[in-house]
């Protein structure tokens, strides 16, 4: 087992120890080659403070906080965050990284709270709408950034599905996959960020394949898809975007206040 997840494209997440990261495995993806790879286009230094978003198992927070010295709130709805805990204490970075139950639509934290928020596969799931980036940017000082890095495509599929994906392609998720510029057009139109970078990782269905053949040996209707399109269509994506210091991202409106006023129902009934 020891010769297994090494890779020379990614030497900080080699360093761990593959029974960590296969035991905290939460998703199609390997957290810590993702978290590596975004990080190359972040400027992380010690004590920043990072919302990792849609942590999982929180191996990428763990790992950010190690490698970068920034403290990491490790946020996820789905994952148990006494679970997370266990995992930070024995990881021993409980000082250094604070796992939060939340869901990224509704998130506990004060405006400009943060220096960096990174989504590591999973912004996808949520952040797709035309009022989320506006949401999230909140969070994040002027001058901070906003990181992804997960599965998406290499261009969009306007018209039609190419057929060696369609058995795959029925499920629900794959619809919320897309391409680095349908990415930075969608944010880039909020006027919220700059947006730094928007591309795909080199041969990235490749570690995604040998990441699914690993962890998911019997999911052969997204093994075969992945072989099939050979990174024609499928693949991993990064979008980067700093926040604008000029422009005022407003509170977004939770509630209306009760104003009530009783009125005649019919004309003549007054």
């Amino acid at each position: 087992m020891n010769g297994q997840l090494i890779s020379r494209r990614f030497p900080r997440a080699s360093a761990y120890h593959p029974e960590w990261v296969l035991a905290g495995v939460s998703g199609a993806a390997n957290p810590l080659w993702l978290a590596e790879w975004l990080s190359e286009s972040l400027d992380l230094r010690p004590g920043m403070r990072v919302l990792d978003l849609g942590c999982g198992r929180a191996l990428s927070s763990v790992f950010l906080h190690r490698e970068f010295g920034v403290q990491v709130w490790a946020t996820d709805l789905w994952f148990d965050v006494s679970e997370n805990l266990n995992r930070i204490r024995d990881a021993g970075v409980e000082d250094g990284v604070f796992p939060i139950h939340a869901d990224a639509r509704s998130l506990p934290f004060a405006p400009e709270f943060f220096d960096a928020v990174v989504s590591i596969d999973s912004f996808p799931y949520y952040g797709t709408d035309d009022l989320y980036l506006h949401y999230v940017a909140r969070f994040v000082k002027p001058g901070g950034t906003v990181g992804i890095a997960g599965a998406g495509l290499m261009r969009e599929m306007v018209d039609t599905i190419p057929p060696h994906l369609l058995e795959w392609w029925t499920a629900e998720s794959p619809w919320c996959l897309h391409s680095p510029a349908w990415w930075r057009h969608h944010w880039g139109r909020t006027g919220a960020l700059d947006i730094e970078r928007a591309d795909t990782l080199p041969d990235g269905w490749r570690f995604w394949l040998d990441w699914l053949r690993l962890v998911a040996p019997d999911n052969t209707t997204e093994t075969r898809a992945l072989e099939a399109d050979a990174g024609s269509n499928l693949g991993y994506v990064r979008v980067v975007g700093r926040r604008r210091a000029e422009v005022r991202l407003l509170e977004p409106i939770v509630s209306v206040p009760a104003q009530y006023e009783r009125k005649p129902l019919l004309r003549g009934s007054e």
